[in-house]
């Protein structure tokens, strides 16, 4: 099943995220934060270690203020000292982003893979539906401005996860096909996320 028959007409939305963030920019322009980069090419999670791409489901990427993050193995280099990126929200970037809140790091911006930005196709893990892995930088978008489902059906790269969608429509598109409910970027607690778990 592709995503324009999934989402049976609703309205397709596509670009990247402007400017905004894990912290409040106010007042700053669009070069004050990083844009989204490419997450293809050997790139390994920096939370498990995991290959980015081969896995399937949402990948993310937060751009820190002042703080380097260290890979857990060598992974291809942007260039950016201060960028960590993965290959899950509920087991990879929220874990590792609490650890880092609770250690005082200020995020510039977090990204992760926004589903209504373009046209993907779902596959089937053990007999459940598996989300694709989304590796361009344009299919990123600005996480604390998109709907998320939660409790679907649906797999990611460890099983259960948080799939992201910048239409809300799409978000409860796909709760009415895979199950779940949406919650917003600020309902995404460390509770919610050992909620979940990898399966």
């Amino acid at each position: 099943m592709d995503r324009r028959t999934f989402l049976r007409g609703s309205i397709a939305t596509a670009g990247t995220a402007v400017f905004a963030g894990c912290t409040d920019i106010l007042g700053g322009d669009d070069e004050s934060v990083p844009d989204p980069v490419a997450l293809s090419g050997g790139k390994f999670d920096y939370q498990g270690g995991m290959e980015i791409g081969p896995h399937g489901g949402p990948n993310g990427q937060i751009f820190y203020a002042d703080n380097e993050p260290q890979p857990l193995q060598e992974s291809a280099s942007e260039g950016q000292s201060n960028l960590a990126w993965f290959h899950t929200l509920a087991d990879g970037l929220f874990p590792y982003h609490f650890e880092r809140l609770d250690r005082g790091w200020d995020a510039e911006v977090v990204y992760v893979t926004d589903y209504s930005a373009v046209e993907w196709t779902v596959d089937e893990r053990e007999g459940r539906p598996r989300l694709p892995s989304l590796t361009a930088p344009d299919s990123f978008a600005d996480a604390t401005e998109l709907t998320y489902v939660t409790g679907s059906n649906a797999t990611g790269g460890m099983g259960p996860d948080l799939f992201p969608f910048s239409v809300a429509a799409d978000a409860d598109s796909f709760v009415d096909e895979y199950g779940g409910q949406t919650v917003s970027y600020d309902d995404i607690t460390r509770q919610l996320v050992d909620s979940i778990g990898p399966s």
